[in-house]
C-alpha cells in the first residue's frame, strides 16, 4: 500500500501513473528523512530572469533561413512557456528542418537508461529521427548528407557521466569532419556552482566519461562545446565550426528549476541537485531508487536491515526502470528527499560521505563495488581510498592540483559570470 506521503509526492511529481501501473508496492518507514543542513539565507534583490538561447529566436533564426537544418534535440528542447519543442517552433516559422537526431533516452525522452533506441519517423512532424544511442553514437556522413547546418539544443545537468555531453562531442566531431557548422542553443546548468571530483584518467575513458574533467564541471553546454574545441579533444584535433547562441540573465550561481525532466529518472529538482553525488551508487551493489518514485534521492541495500530504519522496495516501471538494481527486494538505507540541497551551492562540493558511510555499514566489503564504479569516477584511486578508510576531506585533498588546473582551463571558455 502506498502511504499518503508517497501518494502526494507522486501526484506532485507526475510519477503516479508510472509507479502504480506495475502493481507492486513501494514502501517506506516512518522514520524522518535525513536532517537538512543549515544554510543561512541572505535577502537579496530578485535575480534576473533567465532567457534560454532557444527563446531568443530572433538572435539566430536568420542563420537558419534558406538552409537544410538538422537538429539534435529531445523533450527538453522547448521554447516559450507552453512547452512547444524548438523544432515545432522553427517549422512554423518556415525553417527547413530536414532531420532530427536523438540522444540517450530518445528524441521524446521516454526510453529507460541504457536502453538502445532505434531510428524512427516522428509521427508529429513526419521527420526522420536518427538515434545516436542505438547502432552508433556518432552521426555518419550518410546521416548528415544534405544538411547545411546542425542545431544542438538539449538540457544538461552538469555531471561528467550524464551522456548528453558525450553525444555533443560526437556531433561536433562529425560536423567538423563533414564541414557542417554547429549552432549550440545554450541552456542553464542547474549545478553550475559545483566544480568538484577527481579528474578522469585516460585509461577509464568511456561514453560516461570522455574528457579529463571532474565529476561536476560547472559549465553550460555552449561553454563545454568551446572547451572540447579549444582543448582539441576531437579526433585528430579537428575543429568544429561553432555558432554559439547565449542565454540572457544566467550566471553560474543562478538557481534554475528545470521545466522538463531531462531523463526519466531525474524526475524532480531534488534528484537533479543530488545526482552527481548519489549517482556514484550506480557503481555499487546498492539501489539508488531506480524503480521507485524517488530515484537518486535514496540509497539502500537488503543487507542493511537492522542498521537503518528507512526502507523502500524497487519495482519494475516499464520505460523508466525496467529491471532496476535490487528489484523486488526491500532495501534499507538513507532518505535524502528532504535533504537541503542548497548546501551544494554554498560549498560548491559533492557529498562523498553518503558513499563512505554505506561502505562502512555494508557487511561484505568485497561485494560493495562493481566494475562500473571505475568508469563513473574515472580513476581507480577513489575506490582504494574508501576501502582504506580515508575521510572525505582526506580524499578531496588528493584531487589537487588537478581540480585547480581544470578550473584554470575552464575559465578560458566561460560565457557567463
Amino acid at each position: 500500500m502506498i502511504t499518503a506521503t508517497i501518494f502526494l509526492r507522486l501526484a506532485t511529481t507526475g510519477m503516479l501513473l508510472g509507479a502504480t501501473t506495475c502493481g507492486q508496492p513501494v514502501t517506506e518507514s516512518s522514520k524522518p528523512a535525513a536532517k537538512a543542513d543549515t544554510v543561512a539565507v541572505k535577502k537579496e534583490d530578485a535575480p534576473a530572469k533567465i532567457v534560454t538561447a532557444a527563446d531568443r529566436t530572433e538572435a539566430y533564426i536568420d542563420q537558419l533561413k534558406g538552409k537544410n537544418v538538422g537538429m539534435l534535440i529531445n523533450q527538453t528542447s522547448i521554447i516559450g512557456t507552453n512547452g512547444k519543442l524548438t523544432v515545432d517552433s522553427l517549422l512554423k516559422r518556415g525553417i527547413n528542418v530536414k532531420k532530427i537526431f536523438g540522444p540517450e533516452h530518445g528524441f521524446r525522452g521516454n526510453a529507460a537508461n541504457g536502453a538502445k533506441v532505434g531510428d524512427e519517423v516522428d509521427p508529429s512532424t513526419g521527420l526522420p529521427v536518427v538515434s545516436l544511442y542505438g547502432k552508433h553514437y556518432k552521426p555518419t556522413a550518410d546521416d548528415l548528407k544534405g544538411i547545411n547546418i546542425m542545431v544542438f539544443d538539449i538540457q544538461d545537468v552538469g555531471a561528467r557521466f550524464y551522456t548528453y555531453i558525450s553525444t555533443l562531442h560526437y556531433l561536433m566531431e562529425a560536423c567538423a569532419e563533414n564541414n557542417i557548422p554547429l549552432m549550440v542553443l545554450d541552456r542553464p546548468n542547474p549545478n553550475g556552482f559545483v566544480i568538484d571530483g577527481p579528474i578522469m584518467e585516460p585509461a577509464y575513458k568511456s561514453f560516461v566519461g570522455m574528457h579529463p574533467i571532474p565529476i561536476s564541471h560547472g559549465m553550460t553546454m555552449a561553454e563545454y562545446a568551446q572547451m572540447i574545441n579549444g582543448e582539441k579533444w576531437l579526433n585528430n584535433g579537428v575543429q568544429c565550426d561553432l555558432k554559439i547562441v547565449k542565454m540572457e540573465g544566467y550566471t553560474h550561481q543562478s538557481d534554475y528549476t528545470l521545466p522538463v525532466h531531462p531523463s526519466p529518472n531525474l524526475n524532480t529538482q531534488q534528484s537533479i541537485l543530488l545526482y552527481a553525488s548519489t549517482c556514484l551508487f550506480e557503481g555499487t551493489t546498492f539501489s539508488l531508487g531506480r524503480g521507485t518514485p524517488f530515484p537518486f534521492q535514496v540509497a539502500g541495500h537488503p543487507l542493511l536491515k537492522g542498521k537503518f530504519d528507512f526502507s523502500f522496495t524497487p519495482v519494475s516501471i516499464p520505460g523508466v526502470s525496467d529491471n532496476p538494481p535490487q528489484k523486488g527486494n526491500t532495501c534499507y538505507g538513507i532518505d535524502l528527499r528532504n535533504y537541503n540541497a542548497s548546501v551544494f551551492k554554498k560549498t560548491g562540493k559533492l557529498n562523498l560521505n553518503w558513499l563512505i558511510d554505506m561502505y562502512k555499514a555494508f557487511p561484505d566489503k568485497t561485494k560493495f563495488f562493481n566494475a562500473y564504479f571505475l568508469k563513473l569516477v574515472g580513476t581507480k584511486v577513489l575506490q582504494q581510498q574508501i576501502a582504506a578508510g580515508k575521510t572525505e576531506d582526506e580524499i578531496r585533498a588528493t584531487w589537487e592540483p588537478g581540480l585547480s588546473k581544470f578550473k584554470q582551463v575552464r575559465s578560458k571558455y566561460l560565457l557567463y559570470p
